[in-house]
């Protein structure tokens, strides 16, 4: 009997060593924004992947404040969850498909799961970039879990960054066109050529 307890002692030791370290890698992974990388003015579909819970407690609300770059933004419904959208003023109001738009969103809200906190999952908003919305555009979430929670609001390179959406600068129309004058210049002299 000694003997058993004495060779289970270190097997406990050594899976207890285990589930910390796992719980420690877990910890470590972040909120991401798993997108590419978008371009100012275009519509963009923006992916939240949580990879855990907080800690091993599921989880069950995220929460995401929707940066003032991306405009009316539009939540994905995901089933077993409840979503609530806050709203707030444009100032000064934009033109967009013919029509006036005074609000944008400002807050979206997935309340429901329990995502357990071994599985990943994947929240999604569609919306518009600004036009001047070239660099990072930073995602705050709160992630709400059955005990505790999680504040991903940070600066890149904090212990918990807030998800970012990197946003290439809109191309000009003088830019698009800027290949037409060569092209159109090459295209007598390809023709001189064949009737030689």
């Amino acid at each position: 009997m000694t003997t058993t307890i004495r060779t289970r002692q270190p097997l406990a030791a050594l899976l207890m060593a285990l589930a910390a370290g796992a719980f420690t890698s877990a910890t470590q992974a972040h909120i991401t924004v798993s997108s590419d990388t978008a371009t100012a003015g275009a519509y963009a579909r923006v992916v939240l992947r949580v990879p855990h819970g907080c800690g091993p407690s599921p989880t069950t609300g995220i929460t995401v404040q929707v940066p003032a770059g991306y405009l009316l933004a539009k939540p994905m419904p995901k089933p077993g969850w409840t979503l609530s959208v806050e709203k707030a003023a444009l100032k000064p109001p934009l033109r967009m498909h013919g029509r006036e738009v005074s609000e944008t969103t400002a807050q979206v809200r997935w309340q429901g799961g329990p995502l357990p906190g071994e599985f990943f999952d994947e929240f999604v908003l569609l919306g518009k970039l600004d036009d001047k919305a070239a660099g990072p555009l930073r995602f705050s979430v709160l992630q709400t879990c059955e005990k505790g929670q999680a504040d991903w609001a940070g600066e890149p390179g904090a212990d918990m960054p807030a998800p970012v959406l990197n946003v290439a600068p809109a191309v000009a129309p003088a830019e698009q066109g800027a290949a037409a004058p060569a092209a159109s210049s090459a295209g007598p002299a390809h023709q001189h050529t064949h009737q030689h």
